[in-house]
């Protein structure tokens, strides 16, 4: 798991969803436990041992390295949401600035409709450094089928069963925002009925792939 976390870092890199040392992955482990990016280390630094080991109130097992500010975030999702096994944060720039304005991502487009059922809703401002970032993300999420929250003022949170998974969401979400952005630039874009949307929702989830 701390291989496949170093993995995961670099693909955020890799998809351009991040700069220097902003943004984190995180990854539930069997007893309960997460591992986590370390606060403030480049990515291209980032070694299976530098990920940091802690406990369900976000709190680090043991001596090493300090874990990301944005630690207690992540640990209020998994107390709260026992079906998420990785969270990803990141300060993507299209998605970013949508969160910037405080606006959803509207579900214009078929992708939208198979990875997040819906729009991309927007979460309230909080701090950096506690839990209040957390529970803005369990809350928006509540009763959405979108795995991604834009954290008004802030940058994106995605969740997923996996560390995988939540990444997928994250590099989905900057996708869209940048295509719904420039959709915008040329006039309005066209919603998708509720109907179409769960029907390509169900279709995705359940039908697409292996």
């Amino acid at each position: 798991m701390r291989s496949a976390l170093v993995d995961l870092h670099r693909l955020l890199v890799d998809s351009a969803l991040v700069v220097w040392t902003a943004g984190n992955v995180s990854a539930r482990t069997d007893d309960g436990h997460f591992l986590i990016k370390p606060s403030g280390v480049p990515y291209d630094r980032l070694t299976p041992e530098s990920m940091v080991l802690c406990d369900p109130d976000g709190n680090p097992v043991g001596p090493g390295l300090k874990p990301s500010s944005d630690v207690f975030a992540h640990a209020y999702v998994y107390r709260h949401r026992p079906d998420v096994g990785g969270v990803v944060h990141t300060h993507s720039t299209y998605a970013t600035a949508w969160a910037a304005r405080d606006e959803a991502i509207p579900c214009v487009l078929t992708a939208m409709a198979d990875e997040f059922g819906g729009e991309i809703p927007v979460g309230p401002f909080a701090l950096i450094g506690g839990e209040d970032i957390g529970k803005g993300v369990v809350d928006t999420l509540e009763g959405s089928r979108s795995p991604a929250v834009l954290m008004r003022n802030h940058g994106v949170f995605t969740i997923g069963a996996s560390a995988r998974s939540a990444v997928k969401a994250a590099v989905m979400c900057e996708d869209v925002a940048r295509t719904v952005h420039i959709s915008r630039q040329l006039g309005a874009p066209l919603p998708i009925p509720q109907s179409e949307i769960d029907s390509l929702y169900d279709r995705y989830q359940n039908v697409y792939g292996q």
